[in-house]
């Protein structure tokens, strides 16, 4: 038995999104997700709604904006501030045994990608590195990704980066049963990579909307 999981998605509990709860749950379901690692910018708060719904498909995981690039986490039972550095962000983490990646290293079109130098750095510390991200703008920015997982021997994770429902799914992997940081760090090393589908440069004018709309309602 394998569970499909998406390893990276978002909520309306994050600033780019209008996704409901509700709504990434019944995607979820549709597209056949087994886990789910809900992970809104700087936040648990949807996370722990979307866990409500469905606490068995459900991870409680947290995208945190350090400050050198952001870190994908999971098992995340505290929420992490953002605008710690990597290091602070990474002890917090640890102290609550949550599963820590990091999101799209290298894609340089994003805020919170990763300076090579700073990666080095927290990589003894972390538990993975995101080697598939559906959003990223170019594919390769996951090649370099991967190669980068590869010649450091560090398990890559795959994520749609949903912040609409129509987006889940599109990359995931499938993982022997996992219940917690430290089985999700070995399951990893029996991953099956599904298809992965890079969405297209358009979604993320679906982001740029649910940022403008939230603006226009004053929230």
């Amino acid at each position: 038995m394998h569970w499909r999981t998406d390893f990276h998605t978002h909520t309306n509990y994050s600033p780019d999104s209008l996704t409901s709860p509700e709504k990434l749950i019944a995607a979820a379901r549709r597209r056949g997700i087994d886990r789910l690692i809900v992970t809104d910018h700087n936040c648990i708060e949807g996370a722990r709604r979307c866990k409500e719904l469905d606490p068995q498909r459900v991870i409680v995981g947290e995208e945190i904006m350090t400050t050198q690039g952001e870190l994908l986490a999971a098992f995340v039972t505290e929420e992490v501030p953002p605008g710690l550095s990597p290091q602070e962000a990474i002890a917090r983490l640890r102290a609550q045994n949550a599963f820590i990646s990091v999101s799209h290293p290298f894609d340089r079109h994003r805020k919170g990608h990763w300076q090579e130098a700073d990666l080095l750095k927290i990589l003894p510390f972390v538990d993975a590195i995101e080697t598939f991200n559906a959003r990223c703008f170019f594919p390769w920015y996951n090649w370099q990704a991967a190669d980068f997982a590869q010649a450091h021997d560090i398990p890559g994770t795959c994520g749609s980066d949903a912040h609409a429902a129509f987006e889940i799914g599109r990359g995931t992997l499938l993982l022997p049963p996992f219940e917690d940081a430290a089985s999700l760090k070995s399951a990893l090393q029996r991953a099956i990579a599904p298809p992965l589908i890079l969405s297209t440069p358009l979604v993320h004018f679906t982001s740029r909307w649910a940022v403008w709309r939230k603006r226009l309602a004053g929230r």
